[in-house]
């Protein structure tokens, strides 16, 4: 078994920097930085809609790539549509309505990122035909999108004083990211390995048929509602149960530098014990972590940068480990189609974003909490307690599956 060098992985990894920059503020930034002046009900409804779209069309890219398996030109035709909605989401317009500003923005940003994200997930997965070696290439490439998240964790602070500032003067330093690490991944990373093209569009939903995707999308559905909840009200409560507001940048450092350094033990973990067994593991940490989240008030700066390390390094394996155990189930499909399985994978992703926007702010906004500080209870509990229930049900769900999966093989 060859290994894969490592200008590959550096290569085909480099555009997970730009593309996770631009994701973090999208999922925990923008409902702060739109709080004031969207209410957080509408607020709640506008992100739960334009995520179902989002989601809707990652399948739809997905046939689109098996139908024209070309990934650098699908990639480049993505990122200027991505870059000009991502500054123009974080730029308040002062002549044009607020509201259909953020819809159009972030259409155009969800478009542009849907298409390079599910593109460069099914490059990846026809670089190379052994599990393992497939493993390391997602792990470079959440590695990469590690930093990226860190950078955009910590930059908004560090430019400027208030939130919206610091994002307004991130938009320069996105868009040359991503121009270096694109034109990286675009040069050097070589063509991927052809499959048998899609019949169509109806073919997009092939992947359902294959029994070990179809037992795999409920648990995948579960464990994203988990992640998704924290990482929608983080700032909330960093500002109102933590009052710790000044701390946020540090805060997210944490959380994602933990996941960064974490990736090369789960990469060894799961090659030992296998895929699966690894990210029940990771979904077991992430439950004792949100476990301590919930008892924390205002002060406990140690108690949550410890939270943030543990369920942090849970983070690696939720990131790097599906699109492996997927890829496997690709190779098992007589008619491999991988932009259909990865743009399915895609939209339960961010259908799971979807249904934590739509679901936790306005069940607080329900409950009484708004920003500032009133029932935190409710926000604590919607932060914490509700993504354990979720990760329980998730690893419920694949531990019956474990028995008959093998160290690198998907659950079948």
């Amino acid at each position: 078994m060859s290994l894969l060098p490592c200008t590959r992985l550096l290569a085909y990894g480099g555009l997970g920097l730009p593309l996770a920059f631009a994701a973090l503020p999208l999922y925990v930034h923008l409902a702060p930085f739109y709080s004031g002046v969207i209410a957080l009900s509408l607020l709640g409804a506008i992100l739960l809609a334009l995520r179902f779209l989002d989601a809707a069309i990652d399948p739809l890219i997905g046939a689109l790539f098996d139908r024209f398996p070309h990934p650098r030109t699908l990639v480049a035709l993505s990122l200027p549509v991505l870059g000009l909605g991502w500054i123009g989401v974080f730029t308040l317009p002062e002549t044009w309505p607020v509201v259909p500003w953020l819809i159009g923005m972030l259409t155009l940003t969800t478009v542009g990122y849907s298409l390079a994200t599910v593109v460069h997930t099914s490059w990846g997965a026809r670089l190379s035909n052994v599990p393992h070696e497939r493993t390391r290439l997602f792990a470079a490439r959440e590695g990469f999108g590690l930093i990226g998240v860190v950078l955009a964790a910590a930059l908004p602070t560090v430019l400027a004083a208030t939130l919206a500032e610091g994002l307004a003067r991130m938009g320069w330093i996105f868009l040359g990211l991503l121009l270096v690490f694109a034109a990286l991944t675009l040069a050097v990373t070589p063509p991927m390995q052809r499959s048998a093209r899609s019949p169509g569009l109806r073919a997009m939903l092939r992947p359902l048929a294959n029994p070990a995707f179809a037992r795999f999308a409920p648990g995948y559905l579960l464990n994203g509602v988990a992640a998704a909840l924290p990482a929608t009200l983080v700032i909330f409560f960093i500002d109102d149960v933590l009052q710790l507001a000044s701390h946020s940048g540090l805060f997210l450092v944490i959380y994602f530098l933990s996941g960064a350094l974490g990736l090369p033990l789960w990469v060894r973990l799961a090659k030992r014990i296998g895929t699966l067994d690894t990210w029940l593991l990771s979904m077991a940490l992430s439950i004792a972590a949100f476990s301590g989240a919930f008892w924390l008030g205002a002060g406990d700066l140690v108690g949550y940068a410890l939270v943030c390390a543990a369920s942090g390094l849970a983070l690696g394996a939720d990131l790097a480990l599906p699109p492996a155990l997927v890829a496997d189930m690709i190779d098992a499909d007589p008619a491999p189609q991988p932009g259909a399985y990865y743009g399915l994978m895609s939209f339960f992703a961010k259908l799971t974003l979807a249904l934590a926007a739509g679901l936790a702010l306005p069940l607080l906004d329900f409950w009484g909490y708004a920003p500032g500080g009133s029932n935190l209870f409710a926000l604590s509990a919607t932060y914490a307690l509700l993504p354990i229930l979720m990760k329980l049900g998730a690893l419920a769900w694949f531990w019956r599956a474990r028995p008959i999966a093998h160290p690198g093989v998907a659950p079948c």
